[in-house]
């Protein structure tokens, strides 16, 4: 930012008595956060993400109609810039930029969209293209259809990558004029419920973080031909997990020696350490609170949306054992993501 201060921005479910879109500040030394203003200009903007430039910050709208929405975000208050634009599908949980473009996954529906962005960082008034995806999985009745669950760019920048939670499977595509066309399709473990995934610093594994099965999945990424290929599936929970075990968040250490994940019911954030092409779990912390959503790392600190407690806590990262110690967190009701600038 113009004034030095680092910010960072949390989403939330508005239906649920979130605030919107909270900006805070981020103490570069202990990692904590002070809430500066909030703005609720669209309906449940569950996940963020920021332009390259720090200028412009997207958000989706997770309703039935589903939508995608930029804001300025020069100040201590986002500001909406143009209104929100319809992405053509139900849900979205996910998004992403790619190619000059928006990509949103559609939960709902099970597609993803294409919304082109505009030189100055604002949306097209429409969607340039919707992938939609086909297939189910064993799981009833969660896989009775394709549910997209998250959707970024590779490392390389040359594809994009979608994770889809009802057909078991992470699918690679290519954008060109604006259209989404599908390259390959990598199939995991039937019943396994993928939902989001992290690639390594160095572009070469991408980690699967598994929500039907309390796992993740590794996997190799070959950037030069978009191909995936599913390796060795590690469990994020010691012993037999329980009935109600859900992980959501993954991210991987800045120096790709970590790999954490969160998982709501248990409540807790796993430490993997990344042992060539395998995962080993290390253990596994209290994530600060209930039902964490998902997490951000960045500076030596792990952030978590605890939705159902309605904070965020951080903790700073212990740079040779990789586990979390929590530092402190703050009030934001119905919390569901963490957008660092």
């Amino acid at each position: 930012m113009a004034d030095g201060r680092r910010r960072a921005y949390i989403g939330s479910f508005t239906a649920a008595g979130g605030p919107g879109i909270v900006t805070v500040e981020v103490d570069p030394g202990s990692g904590a956060l002070t809430v500066l203003s909030s703005v609720n200009a669209v309906q449940d903007p569950s996940c963020l993400t920021l332009a390259p430039d720090g200028k412009t910050l997207y958000a989706v709208s997770e309703t039935a109609d589903g939508a995608v929405a930029a804001y300025r975000v020069d100040g201590d208050k986002p500001e909406p810039a143009g209104r929100p634009v319809p992405v053509d599908g139900s849900g979205p949980t996910h998004l992403g930029l790619f190619a000059g473009h928006v990509l949103t996954a559609n939960y709902g529906s099970g597609s993803v969209t294409a919304v082109p962005v505009r030189p100055d960082g604002t949306l097209a008034r429409s969607a340039s293209s919707v992938l939609r995806h086909s297939g189910a999985g064993p799981h009833s009745p969660r896989q009775q259809g394709p549910h997209a669950h998250h959707v970024q760019p590779d490392p390389s920048g040359r594809w994009a990558v979608s994770v889809d939670l009802g057909t078991d499977s992470v699918r690679v595509c290519t954008l060109t004029d604006g259209a989404l066309a599908l390259h390959r399709e990598t199939a995991l473990r039937p019943g396994s419920g993928p939902r989001h995934l992290a690639f390594h610093p160095d572009g070469s594994h991408a980690y699967v973080v598994n929500e039907l099965s309390p796992s993740v999945t590794v996997c190799r990424w070959d950037a030069a031909s978009g191909v995936l290929t599913s390796l060795s599936e590690t469990p994020v929970l010691p012993g037999a997990p329980a009935r109600d075990a859900y992980p959501s968040g993954i991210v991987t250490s800045p120096d790709g020696r970590f790999v954490w994940t969160a998982t709501r019911g248990e409540d807790v954030l796993s430490v993997l350490a990344v042992e060539g092409e395998e995962l080993r779990l290390v253990t596994t912390v209290h994530c600060g609170g209930h039902w964490p959503r998902a997490l951000a790392a960045s500076g030596g600190f792990l952030y978590v949306a605890n939705e159902r407690s309605g904070d965020v806590t951080w903790f700073a990262v212990d740079p040779l054992s990789g586990i979390p110690r929590r530092g402190g967190s703050i009030r934001v009701t119905a919390a569901s993501c963490v957008a660092l600038g």
